[in-house]
């Protein structure tokens, strides 16, 4: 073409939970299983909806305002509901006017990276959640830049690292908090998240909480949202349906603006998300019509309880299956539904691999490049099956390991999922030059 038409971030935009699945289906393709650990849709790998949610969606289907425009901001009675909860909770107050719905935090986090200057930066943690660094790169068609997570200390923030780097970057505008944490399922301390929002008001910053699976924190995780501390600095956080109802498909999220009367500029930028979701009209309107009555069933909270309890079990045995193998550093996660193991340096070689079948091999050798914990992904998923996300290209992460999830409703499956991957690692990590072969400890896949 006459002209460059690329956007010069466009490396950046690399979403690697989905992208491994190509290569999983062409696995499939020759006859394989695939147990797909790769990718948080609790629906899609079989968690029940509750038939009382689907009753509430019927009902509200059945309404002729379910199918019309909603108010650019959000419906009344969704902004209401969450205004209200989110009073009740303490800390900072707001009114349905601080609340902004979209069509799922994909598009908000879209809008909001979109929205900002093209010189200022947002600080997130390492290893990322991709929607967000990948946004935030393209943004500004330059490497993310993180505050590390500390794997050797139950993966809390480094937060000696986080002001060092804000005060190395000047353009740095915005801190990225994720509670409860993906890929490592790390719920913040409140001491942990006052210290960020000090970091944050003492060099003129404001934070941006995704808060997606708050609701899902385990019992006795000390979760606290972002505003129970947040005080006077400016802040966004952000909250949806998606993982908790749950209903993906629905797309349905939404921010809540905090302070944004505290610093005139911060107050300009929240009008800008505003005029850009005009732009749009609005966001998904029969969602917001169930949510407030969903949330508001006597029903609900009970039915999370049910499901998070499972989510801590499930955890707490991937330790145990998993923890003993000296190469990897392994914590139970506190919220959510995914786990992330670390190897520690050294465990992972270029040399190392596993037996496959003929036709696995054609299909994992050319996806086989330098990343090591990315190699093992493959070796993993063309030997077991067994889908996981590389830590390092899949979480822009310096760390190597791999994340999987808590999803697996049969418990049996699950368990079996936990035993095949740790022999595949132990046969992994013996195997190479400087090892036994991994055939002698993985029997070939027919």
């Amino acid at each position: 073409m006459r002209t460059q038409i690329v956007h010069p971030g466009a490396d950046n935009l690399r979403y690697e939970i989905r992208q491994i699945v190509e290569v999983a289906r062409a696995i499939e393709a020759t006859g394989a299983a695939i147990r797909w650990e790769n990718i948080g849709d609790p629906v899609a790998k079989g968690e029940r909806v509750p038939d009382w949610i689907k009753q509430i969606v019927i009902q509200a289907a059945g309404e002729d305002l379910s199918f019309a425009y909603s108010p650019t901001k959000g419906l009344e009675e969704a902004r209401n509901y969450i205004a209200d909860e989110r009073n009740l909770e303490g800390g900072i107050q707001i009114t349905a006017e601080d609340i902004l719905f979209f069509n799922g935090l994909g598009d908000a986090i879209s809008t909001i990276y979109g929205a900002l200057h093209p010189k200022a930066r947002v600080i997130g943690p390492n290893p990322a959640y991709p929607t967000h660094s990948s946004a935030e790169a393209a943004h500004a068609g330059a490497p993310h830049i993180t505050y590390r997570l500390d794997p050797e200390n139950g993966w809390k923030p480094d937060l000696a690292d986080l002001e060092a780097k804000v005060v190395a970057n000047p353009d740095i505008a915005a801190i990225i908090i994720i509670n409860p944490d993906n890929p490592t399922g790390f719920v913040y301390p409140e001491e942990t998240l006052a210290a960020i929002v000090e970091i944050a008001a003492r060099y003129g910053l404001f934070v941006i909480s995704d808060e997606i699976y708050s609701n899902l924190a385990y019992r006795d995780s000390g979760m606290r949202k972002l505003a129970s501390v947040i005080g006077k600095v400016p802040a966004i956080a952000m909250r949806g349906i998606s993982k908790e109802f749950p209903w993906p498909g629905a797309r349905c999220g939404w921010i809540e603006i905090y302070n944004r009367d505290q610093d005139a500029n911060f107050d300009r930028f929240a009008k800008s998300l505003l005029e850009a979701k005009m732009l749009e009209v609005c966001a998904t309107t029969l969602p917001q019509k169930v949510l407030p009555r969903v949330m508001g069933d006597e029903r609900y909270y009970p039915y999370l309880e049910t499901r998070v309890s499972t989510y801590d079990r499930r955890a707490r045995r991937a330790v145990e299956v998993l923890g003993s193998l000296p190469e990897v550093i392994i914590h139970p996660a506190r919220g959510a539904f995914y786990m992330t193991a670390v190897f520690r340096a050294g465990a992972l070689r270029p040399d190392q691999s596993l037996p496959l079948a003929p036709q696995a091999q054609a299909i994992i050798g050319p996806q086989l490049g330098e990343a090591l914990d990315a190699r093992f992904v493959y070796y993993l998923l063309g030997a077991t099956g067994i889908c996981v996300v590389p830590l390092s290209t899949g979480f822009n992460s310096d760390l190597e390991g791999f994340r999987f999830t808590l999803l697996e409703p049969d418990e049996q499956k699950f368990e079996v999922i936990l035993q095949d991957m740790r022999e595949a690692l132990v046969a992994y990590l013996a195997s190479g030059a400087r090892g036994n072969p991994a055939s002698a400890q993985l029997a070939a896949v027919d």
